[in-house]
């Protein structure tokens, strides 16, 4: 066990003496509410009983307190991730917005990225790997290959990226996607309607 855990359940009996005695409750009370001897809520009180899930939850649900409190069990690490958008040109005086969702290093990589509409025509690129597509808002289109697609919210494409690709906001609004990008893949999948020519 480490220093926290066995830390914590020292304190529990003390805890629980303070968490009844705070609300002036004997143990006689206690005990009917919990259907526990007094002599057994005593002696956790007083450390000379190990306290156990079978004792804790009729105390905890007696006092209408969570069990964490009468434990003081130690606290998590903080789950959230705080990670940082970056702004990165684009042609055309456009940018789009990319804030990573991963943090570890290698495959696969998530993002969120806001893509500012876009003047112009596209300008297809190639590189290694694989990425898939999911629109949250607005409208994106997809020139990939020979292909020209235009995705909803909704939906989305994966696709080899040694094909020559470009991605963009259509009908000047922003664009809110998803993506995935990872490694080398071998099959493409869309779910979208092809764009009028």
């Amino acid at each position: 066990m480490t220093d926290a855990i066995t830390q914590a359940l020292a304190e529990v009996g003390p805890r629980l003496k303070r968490v009844r005695t705070q609300r002036r409750v004997t143990l006689a009370d206690l005990s009917a509410a919990t259907g526990i001897s007094k002599s057994t809520l005593s002696r956790l009180e007083s450390g000379q009983r190990k306290p156990s899930l079978e004792l804790l939850l009729p105390i905890a649900q007696a006092h209408q307190v969570p069990l964490d409190e009468l434990v003081g069990a130690p606290e998590v690490g903080d789950p959230r991730v705080r990670l940082t958008a970056r702004r990165i040109p684009r042609h055309n005086g456009a940018a789009m917005t990319v804030l990573p969702l991963t943090r570890q290093p290698g495959a696969p990589q998530a993002f969120k990225m806001i893509l500012e509409p876009e003047t112009g025509e596209p300008d297809p690129q190639v590189h290694e790997g694989y990425e898939w597509l999911y629109v949250l808002s607005g409208r994106l289109r997809l020139v990939l290959a020979d292909r020209d697609l235009t995705l909803g919210p909704g939906e989305a494409a994966e696709f080899d990226t040694r094909l020559p690709h470009w991605f963009g906001a259509v009908d000047g609004r922003p664009a809110e996607i998803l993506s995935l990008f990872g490694k080398q893949g071998e099959r493409l999948h869309l779910r979208a309607k092809s764009r009028p020519r």
